[in-house]
C-alpha cells in the first residue's frame, strides 16, 4: 500500500472516531441539590426513584424511557396513575424514596437515576459509586442549606415553588431530551392556573374557606408544603399553616379547634374516610369515643367502644 492511501485511511478512522465520541458526548446539568452531575448525549433508560419525577416524565411523553420505578409508586401516585402509563405494572422496583437496592439497579443497565432531594447522601453515593449519574429533583428553589430537605425553611413560598416547578420540569426536560415538552408543560401550567386563580384571588382571609389535609395516623400539611399554596389558590385557607411546618402528625383536639370547614382526603388515602376523620364530625365523633370532647366533656360510651353521640355510627 502506497503511503498517501495509508493516511487517508487513518484520516477517515480519526473522522469517524471523533463523529462517533461528538454524537456520544457526554453532558454536565446541575440538578436541583445543585450537583453538576455528567450524562450521557441521548438518555433512553432511566430508574425514577421520585413520584413527582415519574409523573412529569408521563407528562412530557417520555415514559417509553422508564425502565425502572420506585417501589411504594402506588401509594405516592395513587394506583389509578396506571391508566397514564400501563406498562408501570409490570416495571422493575428497584428502590424506593430512601434506599435502593444495587445489585437489582444495575441488572436494568440504567443511564440515570432520578431521586428525591432528600435521598440520602449514603445512597445517592452508592448509585454514583458504580458508575450511575444520579438526579436529584425537589421542584423547589431553595436557600443554601435548605435544599436537601423534606421540610425547608422559605422566606417566600410562592416564588420557592413556582421557580423550582419550572426549573424542575426544565431539569428533567433536559435529561430526557424532551426540552420542548418541558417549555410547553410550563406555559400550559401556569397559563391554567392564573385563570383559574383569577375568581378568588381577592378573597380576604378572613372570608376563605377553612381548610384541613387529613393524612394517615392525624399527619397534615402545613406551612412550607404545596398543598398550602394550592389550598390558597383555590380561594381556601389552610388551618394548619400558622402552626405546624411541613407535613406532621398532629391531634385531634388540635383539629377540633382548628375547626375547619372542609376535609380534604387524598384518593391515594382511603383508609382516612373509612377511620371516620375525613369530616369535622367525624373528627368530634373519635374525640366523644375518647372522652375528650371539650365541647361535650364526659360522653363516653357506656360500653366502652362504640360512639354513642347522636349522629355517629357506632
Amino acid at each position: 500500500m502506497s503511503r498517501h492511501p495509508r493516511v487517508f485511511f487513518a484520516m477517515a478512522l480519526l473522522s469517524a472516531s471523533l463523529f462517533t465520541g461528538q454524537a456520544f458526548a457526554d453532558r454536565t446539568l446541575t440538578d436541583q441539590l445543585g450537583r453538576e452531575v455528567t450524562l450521557p448525549d441521548h438518555v433512553t433508560r432511566a430508574v425514577v426513584l421520585q413520584h413527582q419525577t415519574l409523573n412529569l416524565l408521563v407528562q412530557l411523553n417520555a415514559a417509553d424511557d422508564v425502565v425502572g420505578v420506585m417501589s411504594s409508586w402506588k401509594k405516592q401516585l395513587g394506583p389509578q396513575f396506571a391508566r397514564f402509563m400501563p406498562a408501570i405494572e409490570t416495571l422493575p422496583m428497584p428502590g424506593d424514596l430512601t434506599q435502593v437496592n444495587i445489585e437489582s439497579l444495575l441488572a436494568l443497565h440504567p443511564q440515570v437515576v432520578f431521586v428525591a432531594n432528600y435521598a440520602p447522601p449514603a445512597m445517592i453515593q452508592q448509585i454514583q459509586g458504580a458508575g450511575i449519574p444520579v438526579v436529584a429533583v425537589s421542584l423547589r428553589q431553595d436557600a443554601a442549606g435548605e435544599k436537601n430537605k423534606m421540610n425547608p425553611t422559605m422566606a417566600d413560598e410562592e416564588q420557592a415553588y413556582n421557580e423550582g416547578l419550572k426549573q424542575g420540569i426544565r431539569l428533567i426536560g433536559e435529561v430526557v431530551g424532551r426540552q420542548a415538552q418541558a417549555e410547553a408543560l410550563i406555559q400550559y401550567t401556569f397559563s391554567a392556573r392564573r385563570l383559574a386563580n383569577a375568581p378568588v384571588a381577592d378573597i380576604p382571609q378572613n372570608e376563605r374557606v377553612r381548610v384541613y389535609m387529613a393524612n394517615p395516623d392525624l399527619n397534615t400539611y402545613g406551612s412550607g408544603k404545596y398543598t398550602g399554596l394550592m389550598m390558597k389558590h383555590a380561594g381556601a385557607l389552610n388551618v394548619a399553616a400558622a402552626s405546624v411546618k411541613g407535613a406532621r402528625q398532629v391531634s385531634l383536639e388540635q383539629v377540633l379547634q382548628w375547626d375547619p370547614q372542609v376535609i380534604f382526603v387524598q384518593d391515594r388515602y382511603p383508609e382516612v374516610v373509612k377511620h371516620g376523620a375525613a369530616s369535622p364530625g367525624g373528627v368530634r365523633c373519635q374525640l366523644r369515643a375518647a372522652g375528650d370532647d371539650p365541647a361535650d366533656p364526659g360522653r363516653r360510651d357506656p360500653g366502652g367502644g362504640g360512639l354513642s353521640a347522636p349522629g355517629c355510627r357506632g
